[in-house]
This record gives C-alpha cells, sequence and structure tokens, in this order.
C-alpha cells in the first residue's frame, strides 16, 4: 500500500514537472537569403530572355535577397521545441549569360509566402533544427514553372540571452522552380539572420 502511494505521488510530480516546462512564446525573425538554382541535367540549353547564341555560356549564380517571418516556440521538453513559422523570403537567381561576345547578368527573382514546421533541439545556449516548409509564390519576374515549392531545411542557432539569438539554415527545395527540356531547377537558399523572442506572462 505504501509504495503504491509513493509510486502514485512520484507519477504526480513528474507530470506536473513536465506540464510545467510546456511553454508558449511568440517571436520575429530576419535576415540575409544567399540563393540559387540548380543546374540540372542540361542547364546550358535554358534561357528566359530568348537569347539563344552563345548557349555553352550560361550560369546561375547567387542572388542575396532578405526574409522576414514570425514563428510561435512551444517548448515541450528541457531540450525540445515545436516551432511554427511563417516567412516572407525573396529568393531566386542571378543568372549569367553571353550575347554578341559581351556578358551581361539579369537577376531572376521570386518571392515566397513560407509555411514550415520546425523541430529544434536545444543544448544549453545552442540549438539544432530540422524542418518541412510549404512555399506559395508571392511575386516573380520570370513566371516560375510552378506555384508552390516544398522544401526541406537544416539549421543552427545560438541564443545570447533568453530574448536574442542569431540562426543560419539551408533549405532545399524539391519543386523545379523552371522545368525545361531535361533541364530542372531547384531552389536552394543560405539563410543567416537574427531572432527575437518575446516573454509571455
Amino acid at each position: 500500500m505504501k509504495k503504491s502511494i509513493i509510486v502514485a505521488l512520484f507519477c504526480f510530480f513528474g507530470l506536473t514537472q513536465i506540464n510545467a516546462q510546456v511553454t508558449f512564446r511568440p517571436g520575429v525573425k530576419a535576415g540575409l537569403n544567399f540563393s540559387h538554382f540548380t543546374k540540372g541535367d542540361n542547364y546550358n540549353s535554358y534561357d528566359p530572355y530568348g537569347n539563344y547564341s552563345n548557349q555553352s555560356r550560361r550560369n546561375f549564380d547567387t542572388k542575396t535577397d532578405f526574409y522576414i517571418g514570425l514563428y510561435g516556440a512551444l517548448k515541450l521538453s528541457r531540450f525540445y521545441t515545436l516551432q511554427p513559422e511563417i516567412n516572407y523570403s525573396r529568393q531566386g537567381a542571378s543568372y549569367d549569360y553571353v550575347v554578341n561576345n559581351q556578358a551581361r547578368t539579369q537577376k531572376l527573382d521570386v518571392s515566397y509566402l513560407s509555411l514550415g514546421i520546425a523541430n529544434k533541439f536545444t543544448f544549453d545556449k545552442f540549438n539544432f533544427h530540422v524542418g518541412p516548409t510549404i512555399d506559395f509564390v508571392v511575386e516573380d519576374n520570370f513566371d516560375p514553372d510552378s506555384e508552390v515549392d516544398l522544401a526541406f531545411f537544416l539549421g543552427a542557432g545560438y541564443n545570447f540571452t533568453k530574448n536574442f539569438g542569431i540562426e543560419a539554415r539551408i533549405k532545399k527545395g524539391i519543386v523545379p522552380v523552371l522545368d525545361f527540356s531535361d533541364s530542372n531547377h531547384t531552389n536552394v537558399v543560405i539563410q543567416t539572420g537574427i531572432t527575437y523572442t518575446f516573454d509571455v506572462k
């Protein structure tokens, strides 16, 4: 009987402690995007601007832009946080090509409204996070082949205080942004930025 009471009390206080650890805190984030398109199988054959001379001299290079977003950090345990996110992300690529022996560069801009879920694992002030996103095109200047992208990200962060931190991620899309003949080009984005998590009483 005494053993049963002790076990029951232990379970009760254990559950109370677990429930006490569950918190929700909203936050904001912003930073830089370094994005490009993958080359695909035959990227030299693609030209969104209709310039077909010197086809062997074409390249997708990195384009720098920004992202900004909101998140909700649902801390379920000491080490694990489930973090839904909504971000506005300006992506694309720098398109380098040659016409009449003259080097030219065009910006291929595509902006997304990104809905994601970060699975965040925290160890002291460091955290590692991984998860999926679904991205909807909200603006572009070259008519992408798909209005939706599915992507996965992997990242790490460091919290200077309980509110302020920094993070870096790499995000890889799996739906072609450009689909030309046998050449499929998908998004690749490296993100670096700051985060601020609010205190909620």
